[in-house]
């Protein structure tokens, strides 16, 4: 039993970030927030590019923090994938981040997951601290207009709390 309880958390080491979400808003505009440049930033971060399959974009987490994502697919009505061609977090490079999109009675059923983003790496935490908080940034955004992306109020709201937090001691 204790080989079995053991081998159940390992396995939960391996599981990809994953969030699926209902949106109240046409998968059509899911779409464009996640292809185009002003809908990107609108949630996220300052991008620049090209968000249509066989693109490029870059986005922008600060002075000389880039990530630079290859859009391998951008089928309207189906969903979007990239995958990380370099980036300052080096955990990230290699990993593909897919937002797939179906079109429902209610809205829009998105599925995210960050493949290769798993509680082994050791920005996982980091990382997923901003998915839980972009994720719903894209909600906002495509349900009402506006996002709460990098940089904005709620954005520094958050990080001046972050900031204020007591810092976990770290081991080792």
């Amino acid at each position: 039993m204790t080989s079995h309880t053991r081998t159940e958390s390992l396995e939960g080491l391996d599981q990809d970030y994953q969030l699926r979400l209902t949106l109240s808003a046409p998968a059509d505009v899911v779409f464009d927030a996640l292809t185009t440049i002003d809908g990107l930033g609108a949630w996220w971060v300052p991008v620049t590019g090209d968000g249509l399959a066989g693109g490029e974009l870059r986005f922008s987490f600060g002075p000389s923090s880039q990530a630079v994502m290859r859009v391998d697919v951008a089928d309207r009505g189906v969903g979007v994938r990239w995958t990380n061609l370099a980036c300052v977090v080096e955990d990230w490079v290699g990993t593909t981040l897919r937002f797939d999109i179906e079109e429902t009675p209610e809205g829009t059923e998105l599925a995210f997951r960050h493949a290769g983003l798993t509680p082994r790496l050791e920005c996982f935490a980091d990382c997923k601290s901003g998915w839980d908080r972009y994720i719903p940034s894209l909600r906002d955004y495509v349900e009402t207009g506006v996002g709460n992306p990098s940089g904005s109020q709620p954005d520094g709201a958050r990080r001046e709390t972050l900031a204020q937090s007591p810092q976990p001691a770290s081991a080792g």
